[in-house]
């Protein structure tokens, strides 16, 4: 898969201080991580977002909601509907919001099983979460539906 192609999803595993990113097709239905942004700032963070968007050009973007494992929202949860919700101001493409619950848990087991250590890890976890979100969004949300042309 290579840059700039139309047809592409990124998706986003959103925290206070870090942002995994990942990226996907519906040809392939399958996600791969892509990098962590850094930062708290905002300005900083939706300048690689639109980087991002600009090289990948996907038709729609998914971000991840964190929920308490009983399905209930806590604060993290509003401020990721707040991210996807200014995602969608500022790109104008659609956002579908995805139940991250364990992803992160998944991440990093997965990184761990992978021989990946320490420091290393803590740089990847976010993108392999934000890969996680995305493979389930194209696994579940979209099992029935016919792939995209």
């Amino acid at each position: 898969m290579e840059g700039g192609h139309g047809g592409g999803v990124l998706a986003f595993d959103f925290g206070l201080a870090r942002i995994g990113v990942a990226v996907g097709d519906w040809e392939t239905r399958l996600a791969h991580p892509l990098e962590t942004i850094q930062g708290e700032a905002n300005e900083q963070r939706f300048g690689r977002i639109a980087a991002l968007i600009d090289e990948w050009r996907p038709r729609e973007l998914v971000a991840g909601l964190p929920l308490h494992m009983d399905g209930s929202e806590h604060d993290l949860s509003r401020r990721a509907r707040r991210f996807a919700s200014q995602l969608h101001g500022r790109f104008r493409l659609p956002v579908a919001l995805v139940d991250e619950r364990l992803t992160s848990f998944d991440a990093d087991l997965r990184l761990r099983e992978a021989g990946v250590k320490g420091r290393a890890r803590k740089g990847l976890d976010d993108a392999v979460a934000a890969q996680q979100i995305l493979q389930d969004y194209f696994d579940k949300y979209h099992a029935s539906q016919p792939a995209h042309t």
